[in-house]
């Protein structure tokens, strides 16, 4: 029945351990999932003991637990007890001088960092970034966390992220669709506008994610593409959603917007919540654990539609067959590859 799906929201928490107050929020809302940052880190133990008190509070093992772990700076793993891992751009850079070599290397990758992941509980990470960067973007939040200026580069290479982190049983999440490439202003901030006319997104932009239609999950960019919708944002226009993403992108997969809790929306959370699903976000995304920002979510969140639960569904199917069918992985002379690199 619908009413016994989870709520259509994925949430964060205050820090290392759940509090009183949280547990008893998350029992009683219920949210499919929840997301890691860096204040929720210390050690591998007490990290395992937090994912698994997020889990007891839903009653589910394999509820989704989210983190951004793309490599370079944003890594939510560090410190001695984790692998240090480069920015993606060095994938894209060795790209250009020999492709299979490129392509083995960001696969390896990805299978040591999922199973960085698994053995910690994690079982969704938020990667790889699909933006194109164009000159002029904002380096301060793309940058070298993109491969390339080329739009076939960025998907063959994160198609061999994806294809490495299932096979560690971690979902990929592909961001920021339909792309955050042109963004200029930061939209934790700020809401990007971006005036590119259609074909031009067409033949860059929407290119990567075309490549990786077949994804599990995917995630919306809180932008606004004036040649797509004058008025919303991607992650609350059904018309990006549906035309776009659905539909000329063709993407498949489980669909959760960025962040609510960024500048670029405006409105109130209830408000915003409402609209990204009406939209046709699978599911909203709270990341800072602020209770009060996460009641105002609860009020107007829903139940999984029975649409999205099927492509839910379909991921966790995905990431079952990735495993079963995974190859042999040498961890250590990847390692050993991968520390040549970032020493």
């Amino acid at each position: 029945m619908l009413n016994e799906y989870p709520s259509a929201v994925v949430f964060g928490c205050s820090g290392l351990a759940l509090t009183d107050e949280e547990k008893e929020f998350f029992e009683r809302v219920n949210p499919l999932g929840f997301i890691l940052f860096s204040r929720n880190i210390a050690t591998p133990e007490q990290l395992k003991t937090l994912v698994q008190s997020l889990r007891e509070t839903v009653g589910r093992d394999d509820a989704p637990v989210l983190i951004d772990q793309e490599g370079g700076r944003v890594s939510r793993l560090k410190s001695s007890y984790w692998q240090k891992y480069p920015p993606v751009q060095m994938y894209g850079d060795m790209y250009e001088h020999g492709a299979l070599a490129a392509l083995k290397a960001a696969h390896g990758t990805a299978r040591l960092m999922g199973r960085d992941l698994r053995q910690i509980g994690i079982n969704v990470d938020c990667a790889p970034v699909l933006d194109v960067p164009v000159e002029g973007s904002n380096e301060k939040i793309l940058g070298d966390r993109t491969f390339a200026r080329n739009p076939h580069t960025v998907g063959a290479l994160g198609a061999a992220i994806c294809e490495g982190l299932m096979e560690e049983g971690v979902l990929p999440v592909v961001k920021h669709m339909p792309g955050h490439g042109r963004a200029i202003v930061d939209s934790h901030f700020e809401l990007p506008v971006v005036n590119a006319d259609l074909e031009t997104l067409r033949q860059t932009d929407f290119q990567p994610f075309k490549y990786l239609a077949s994804a599990p999950w995917g995630m919306t960019a809180h932008v606004l593409y004036t040649a797509l919708d004058e008025h919303k944002p991607a992650s609350l226009s059904e018309k990006v959603i549906q035309d776009v993403i659905r539909g000329e992108i063709g993407f498949k997969g489980f669909l959760i917007c960025d962040d609510l809790s960024m500048k670029a929306l405006s409105g109130t959370l209830s408000d915003l919540t409402t609209e990204a699903l009406a939209a046709g976000c699978d599911a909203v995304l709270h990341c800072n654990g602020d209770m009060d920002e996460m009641d105002m979510i609860a009020s107007a969140v829903e139940p999984l539609s029975a649409r999205a639960m099927e492509r839910f569904v379909r991921g966790q199917e995905m990431r079952k067959q990735a495993v079963e069918h995974a190859a042999d992985f040498d961890y250590e002379a990847a390692r050993s590859w991968l520390l040549g690199k970032v020493a």
